[in-house]
């Protein structure tokens, strides 16, 4: 349960990237079938959550000691 709390931006991130990347095949798609991810439901979830995870990983912060350099 600890570890879902502490990357809990980073599971959000990947289930509204899947989510999107299904709904993008679902409703724009690649009608001739020759598109590599938005051919396959699968592929366009797959990449879709990992553009999510990858996008919402940037706004965690890091933690430790905040020092500025001069």
């Amino acid at each position: 349960m600890k570890l879902f709390i502490q990357h809990k931006l980073l599971i959000a991130g990947i289930l509204l990237g899947a989510i999107s990347g299904f709904l993008y095949w679902n409703f724009i798609g690649c009608n001739s079938g020759s598109c590599a991810i938005t051919s396959n439901p699968y592929n366009s979830t797959i990449y879709g959550s990992v553009m999510g995870g990858l996008v919402f990983s940037m706004f965690k912060k890091e933690k430790g000691n905040s020092t500025s350099e001069n």
